[in-house]
């Protein structure tokens, strides 16, 4: 099969190199896919640079979630065929022809869906879930502020917000991405070149939950805009890991700080989330109500670009490799 390498084990965008590997099989409560189509995340930039090895286990192949065909059925899997369109959540592999994946973390791909959509989903979707649905537990006529709202995930965001039934706040640099994340659904939707983010979004009545991929910089800013028991989930540090805190102002406010990642989750762990976002979110995505938009598609040669493209930082909605 044809897989994307990284030429010396990290490197600038250009290391990344199509290189042909025995096709995977597929093992005991797995399933092998042909992939169609698979997303491009941050997290595979941090891993391109050497900054996130793939936990024990999981493929050094780049690529967190993908769409396709079941094309080989482990042993001991009685939930799909040969054959089923599927789209899943995986710990590496996704930029290859063929994907192997505990049959756990797979779920159908809706129909109306293709698989440049579908290969948009799994980990936004998971991710979303994980912190702002649990960790962050937001309920119907709460209101979440997002922080780099028209990135692929703050796009799964403010949809799935809206489709639970709250009120969402979306920040995100330029007028233009300002436009883009209200038109996708936020009710206020600030450019944090230009806009007073503090006073607006008090203006707007404070937050309930913040999910948080910037880090440092907004730190006092998250302190400053929750209310009495807010949730405050932090997800990347893009502007930094190190933050002010004011413990008094956490303990008068109540507010809840947490934070996690998705990759090095156990199986079963994974298995359980996939479970309750086929639950939840995925009669959403199947009435249409969560639709992340797709910013570009590459072909899997040209994954440099597509990080190229990811990196540029213009971006509204995912990116795509095309297989």
């Amino acid at each position: 099969m044809r897989a994307v390498e990284i030429t010396g084990g990290s490197g600038p965008a250009e290391a990344l190199t199509l290189v042909e590997r025995p096709d995977p099989d597929a093992g005991p409560g797995q399933i092998r896919i042909r992939v169609r189509a698979a997303g491009v995340n941050r997290p595979d930039i941090v891993q391109r640079l050497g900054r996130y090895p793939p936990p024990p286990g999981a493929s050094d192949i780049l690529g967190l979630e993908v769409a396709g065909e079941v094309d080989q059925v482990g042993e001991g899997v009685a939930r799909w065929a040969v054959g089923d369109r599927v789209c899943a959540l995986l710990g590496g592999g996704g930029y290859a022809d063929h994907a192997v994946v505990d049959a756990r973390h797979a779920l159908p791909v809706p129909d109306g869906l293709d698989f440049v959509q579908a290969a948009a989903l799994p980990e936004t979707v998971c991710t979303v879930f994980a912190n702002v649905f649990e960790a962050g537990a937001l309920k119907a006529g709460e209101t979440l502020l997002i922080h780099g709202a028209t990135s692929g995930i703050g796009v799964t965001a403010i949809q799935m917000a809206r489709a639970a039934g709250a009120r969402v706040i979306a920040t995100s640099r330029g007028a233009d991405k300002a436009k883009a994340a209200h038109e996708l659904g936020a009710d206020l939707s600030l450019d944090a070149r230009e806009d007073d983010l503090e006073a607006a979004i008090k203006a707007f009545g404070g937050v309930d939950v913040v999910l948080d991929m910037v880090g440092a910089d907004y730190a006092a800013l998250n302190q400053s805009v929750l209310k009495p028991f807010g949730r405050w989930v932090v997800i990347a540090t893009l502007s930094g890991a190190r933050a002010g805190i004011d413990l008094a102002r956490l303990m008068m406010k109540r507010i809840v700080l947490t934070g996690s990642t998705l990759r090095g989750r156990p199986a079963d762990e994974k298995a359980r989330l996939i479970a309750a976002v086929e639950a939840t979110v995925w009669p959403w995505v199947a009435s249409g109500q969560v639709r992340p938009p797709v910013e570009a598609t590459f072909p899997l040669e040209q994954a440099s670009a597509a990080h190229l493209r990811l990196e540029a930082g213009g971006h509204v909605g995912k990116i795509v490799l095309t297989a």
